[in-house]
């Protein structure tokens, strides 16, 4: 019987992999290159594929989003630099990505996919996982969509910033927070005070 371990709270797996650069270059990337950062690490199925393309092009046209939270995105697939490089080189409109603004990282072997525990074993390709990893490396937030459902870029910036907020001992997070809405005291009061003032509009 297969068990999905979870990870939230827990020290994110380390890794060392190849990876491709926004330049177009290739090089190692560890998960320790981004210690004293947030890391949002993302997976996804495989290069020239569906959905996927729309991900990431979705990622990249908010990566001054997530630089703007001294974030840094990494994409994750199972396919060699050689796969990523090409997608790259494959113009928008004949179903590439671009030249994207963040690495792709290389899981030929499945070892980063399997530590995260994201491979779907029909066809050995990672789940859509996302990973939002804080500066000292333990993972805040874990979200896993099946192979045909898409994310949600503009929630992982919410995700994103309820863990930068959370993290810096201002408050916790209610359903639905945004740095726009009033956060929570994590007391018996402050539980009382936030619902009397904002229950109805939840």
């Amino acid at each position: 019987k297969f068990f999905m371990s979870v990870l939230d709270n827990k020290p994110a797996p380390d890794f060392t992999t190849s990876g491709v650069m926004p330049d177009g270059s290739v090089k190692d990337v560890s998960l320790s290159d981004y210690k004293g950062k947030y890391l949002v690490l993302f997976f996804y199925p495989k290069d020239f594929t569906y959905v996927w393309p729309s991900e990431l092009i979705a990622f990249d046209h908010r990566v001054g989003e997530f630089e703007k939270r001294d974030a840094q995105v990494l994409g994750v697939s199972i396919d060699d630099a050689e796969s990523h490089v090409n997608w790259r080189n494959t113009p928008v409109e004949k179903g590439g990505i671009g030249s994207i603004k963040y690495p792709l990282l290389c899981d030929e072997s499945r070892e980063l996919t399997k530590a995260f525990d994201l491979l779907h074993e029909e066809t050995t390709f990672a789940l859509r996982g996302t990973f939002i990893i804080d500066p000292d490396g333990i993972v805040q937030s874990e979200t896993v969509n099946n192979l045909p459902i898409g994310r949600d870029i503009d929630d992982t910036l919410r995700l994103l910033d309820a863990a930068i907020h959370s993290g810096s001992g201002a408050g916790v997070c209610p359903a639905g927070w945004k740095p726009t809405k009033p956060d929570m005291q994590p007391t018996k009061e402050g539980v009382a005070s936030y619902l009397s003032e904002n229950a109805d509009s939840l």
